[in-house]
């Protein structure tokens, strides 16, 4: 099936963007995509900086997410997978908490560790094998309190709360209270207990680059930012313009609609800071975190515990900063590096590079799992895709990207039919 006549446009190369595309084309169309960068990706990017790979901030691929499975292939990505566990750092010492059930070098530590009661670890495989049963809509379907809240009402100690629980999902919600719906803890939860974290052997960026890849009919213009959009009429900033059909905007809509103005995205933000340093002492790729109140810093990783395609000739440190702060980039290297010093004992650090994400999640009030093609269409030719009309996740990213293209489709066959 071709659908040539239909002049169709994306605004925005990111996952949604591109999953937007990708579903187009498979129902016959040729869309254009416009993409104000000079690459695809949007927050999911990889930097090669003197033989290391850096992405544009510390994440992760859950490979139990349904849509990445629906459009990834992994064995291409060649994904390397995290331990289910963690480090936990404390003035210098180091503590292992982990999931046994998935791995069962991690039952000894866990068991020793200190971290947490009996009971806490007794709730924890309860709440692992309550969440492998529910499913993703029941998850999004369910009651919604605070993360912080839902622990609370589950029994776990303030102990478990403050040295897990609170590091572990402020480096994935970038909140320090927990203030984040339960639902997404269930349903991030959930992914971490069905699958594994994972990491493609040449970074993050790997993610966007495969998707590109499958583009065969996709008209790709980088370097295009757009002004505004009024009745079909692309305008950008170059002062070129364009007449489409319909559009799927796969950015922040509020920024081309005047009269959105007043429904602007909230976002969060935060910062990853690579370092380099002659070695690690433990050689399991585990997430670090930083449960001391007072620190800035709020989750390490050592990027050669994995498999990386690029790897310069010492280790490569990752840092994440979520608290808010007045530091100046110096000011704040020093901070970051006197942490690692007093809570992790790791010196001899060379300072690499800084990633502020200014948006890196959505600030979304009430959350969900699903949305139809027609709640993506802001106007009769206009459709929006983002992780913000959903949760702030991978999944959902790709989610609305599919859904909005679906709307495009349903909306012109739709229109032929009723000719």
């Amino acid at each position: 099936m071709n659908n040539e006549k239909e002049k169709i446009a994306i605004i925005g190369a990111g996952v949604s963007g591109l999953i937007a595309a990708l579903v187009l084309e498979n129902h016959g169309f040729s869309p254009l995509l416009f993409e104000k960068t000079e690459r695809v990706g949007g927050r999911v990017k990889t930097d090669i900086m003197d033989g290391y790979q850096l992405d544009h901030g510390f994440q992760v691929l859950l490979d139990a997410y349904p849509m990445a499975q629906k459009y990834l292939d992994y064995e291409a990505l060649n994904l390397a997978k995290f331990l289910p566990g963690a480090f936990i750092f404390k003035s210098g010492r180091k503590k292992i908490i982990g999931d046994p059930l998935r791995n069962l070098s991690l039952l000894i530590p866990t068991l020793t560790s200190g971290i947490g009661t009996l009971s806490d670890k007794f709730r924890i495989l309860k709440l692992n094998t309550e969440l492998k049963k529910k499913t993703i809509s029941d998850i999004f379907d369910g009651p919604e309190v605070t993360t912080l809240e839902y622990l609370r009402r589950r029994g776990f100690s303030d102990e478990i709360i403050t040295n897990f629980f609170k590091p572990f999902f402020t480096g994935i919600f970038l909140e320090t209270e927990l203030d984040t719906s339960s639902r997404m803890f269930e349903f991030v939860y959930k992914m971490f207990g069905t699958g594994h974290a994972t990491l493609p052997t040449s970074g993050i960026g790997a993610i966007p680059n495969q998707l590109l890849a499958k583009l065969k009919r996709t008209k790709i213009q980088l370097n295009s930012t757009l002004e505004s959009c009024e009745n079909g009429k692309l305008n950008f900033t170059d002062g070129s313009s364009k007449h489409v059909d319909y559009i799927v905007l796969a950015t922040e809509s509020s920024d081309f609609f005047n009269n959105m103005r007043n429904q602007e995205i909230a976002w969060k933000s935060c910062q990853t800071l690579y370092f380099t340093t002659p070695k690690n002492g433990d050689g399991r790729p585990l997430i670090g975190l930083i449960p001391s109140e007072g620190t800035f810093i709020n989750n390490i990783f050592f990027h050669k515990t994995l498999s990386t395609e690029k790897s310069g000739p010492e280790e490569l440190l990752s840092v994440t900063v979520v608290k808010s702060h007045n530091f100046s980039e110096s000011e704040l290297i020093t901070q970051v590096k006197k942490e690692l010093e007093d809570e992790c004992n790791i010196r001899d650090l060379k300072y690499l590079k800084t990633y502020t994400i200014n948006k890196a999640l959505p600030k979304l009030e009430h959350l969900a799992g699903d949305i139809s093609p027609s709640e993506t269409r802001l106007t009769d030719t206009v459709f929006l895709a983002g992780d913000y009309l959903l949760n702030g996740s991978l999944n959902a990213a790709m989610l609305s990207g599919e859904k909005a293209a679906l709307g495009i489709v349903d909306t012109i066959r739709g229109s032929v039919i009723n000719k």
